[in-house]
């Protein structure tokens, strides 16, 4: 059976960790890998991308391999063909597939046909790529996971979740701030608050997100006065610990969900998390190829 990364709690705690200290070693020597070498990996983009796009792609040849980008209006799944046939198709001609989609079910099913190792590239309800880079970025900053304690502040989404699940793993506290209405569920290993402020208090990191994702544009001026009052700005990160920083998986907002000031000052290490989007996705592949 191949393995997937659906959701991120495809790891065990022991396995989170040997990823992140891989991803440290790749870091160090980017291209000491040849883990890929004469293998291809699809990536599927049916949602607008950066980070996600450069990082697997530049990642995949930087571990030998050959990236094969696929546009989800390129795809004959935009004229209605089965996500069952598309599974066993690609299978035949790839090593490994990446999907950036829209509900979390037409990843699962790709999954379950395909014979070839399935990993999320941000789907509605989880962003598990992006939590190892913000769980390496931690690492980076304070040589621990265990023990940290990090605020998330706004919207419950997608990537909310995804740091919950895989922070708790790592033994980190997470803390979500969300509004009424736009908070995450119960039952994902975070402690859930209305308080922004109370939910920074203490924090090693205070994390964001952009107030209107993609979909909710309908919706934007009511997200925006909702939440309003979960800004990352100078004065909430007063509240968390002297050595704190601000994280925020872009694209981003400034004035809405964070300040300029935060964003391009000194107390932010988000340019550093958007790096290490590759140094993470690479032993990602390494793991689900080996």
């Amino acid at each position: 059976m191949p393995r997937h990364f659906l959701t991120g709690t495809e790891l065990n705690a022991d396995e989170l960790q040997a990823l992140l200290d891989r991803a440290l070693e790749l870091k160090r020597a980017p291209r000491s890998s040849h883990a890929l070498a004469e293998r291809t990996v699809g990536l599927v983009f049916e949602k607008p991308s950066t980070r996600t796009r450069v990082s697997f792609e530049v990642g995949v040849v930087e571990l030998g391999g050959h990236p094969v980008v696929l546009r989800g209006d390129e795809l004959q799944l935009a004229r209605g063909e089965a996500l069952r046939d598309t599974a066993l198709v690609l299978s035949r001609h790839l090593d490994a597939l990446g999907v950036r989609t829209g509900p979390q079910s037409a990843l699962e099913e790709l999954a379950r046909y395909s014979t070839i190792p399935v990993f999320n590239m941000l789907t509605a309800e989880h962003h598990p790529c992006q939590t190892l880079a913000d769980l390496l970025t931690l690492r980076e900053a304070f040589g621990t996971l265990a023990g940290l304690r990090v605020a998330y502040v706004g919207d419950g989404n997608n990537v909310a979740r995804s740091l919950a699940l895989l922070g708790s793993l790592a033994g980190v506290e997470v803390v979500i701030a969300s509004p009424e209405g736009y908070g995450l569920e119960p039952g994902t290993g975070a402690t859930l608050v209305r308080d922004a402020a109370a939910a920074a208090t203490g924090a090693h990191a205070v994390y964001t997100d952009v107030w209107v994702s993609m979909g909710d544009e309908a919706s934007a001026e009511t997200r925006r006065r909702a939440l309003a009052a979960y800004r990352v700005d100078d004065a909430l990160l007063d509240l968390a610990r002297p050595e704190a920083f601000a994280l925020h998986d872009l694209p981003a907002h400034p004035g809405d969900e964070i300040s300029a000031e935060v964003l391009y000052g000194s107390r932010q290490r988000i340019w550093d998390q958007a790096e290490n989007r590759r140094h993470a996705q690479k032993a990602l592949l390494e793991w689900l190829l080996r």
